[in-house]
């Protein structure tokens, strides 16, 4: 009985993490905290981009590395999310974090990855602005005015991303 309590209890706190680090029905909560963008990197074409380019557009920043299995599993999705929904503003950005230019551009290439790739590899301070990134996949939700809605640790089904920025349009 103890153990069907415990395992019961600890369920229970699991679901109440998930459930707290995402808002219900994909709304960002009115006192979201900010997402820090003042950050440049090189793109897999050695071109120089910063976050704040995207201001006011409905970001995922997607941090992975191309020796992470379940990373590579959400790339797919993270492309059909890109072409479904970037006219109307969302931008999906790969912040490659554990990858050199020429690995992260072989594999942008071989995937089609139809968003920027930053390479940030070394960049510890992007990592810690995120509540430190403690393994990857990690995928950060940040609504137009540059709010962050949640953030996902670990893989997650890509119609949890779909509900979540459906109303940030």
């Amino acid at each position: 009985m103890k153990s069907t309590a415990g395992m019961f209890l600890l369920m229970y706190f699991i679901a109440a993490s998930a459930a707290a680090q995402a808002p219900s029905a994909g709304a960002c909560a009115a006192n979201g905290k900010p997402a820090k963008l003042n950050f440049t990197f090189k793109d897999i074409n050695n071109k120089k981009v910063s976050l704040t380019d995207f201001k006011g557009k409905v970001i995922v920043l997607d941090f992975w590395a191309t020796w992470c299995v379940p990373c590579k599993a959400e790339i797919p999705g993270f492309i059909d999310l890109q072409r479904k929904h970037g006219a109307r503003g969302l931008q999906v950005i790969g912040l490659s974090v554990d990858d050199s230019q020429p690995t992260a551009k072989k594999y942008a290439d071989e995937m089609k990855m139809n968003y920027p790739v930053l390479l940030a590899e070394g960049k510890e301070d992007i990592l810690m602005a995120y509540d430190p990134i403690p393994s990857i996949p990690v995928s950060v939700v940040i609504g137009r005015d540059g709010k962050i809605c949640s953030k996902h640790v670990g893989i997650s089904p890509m119609d949890v991303f779909e509900k979540e920025i459906a109303s940030l349009f």
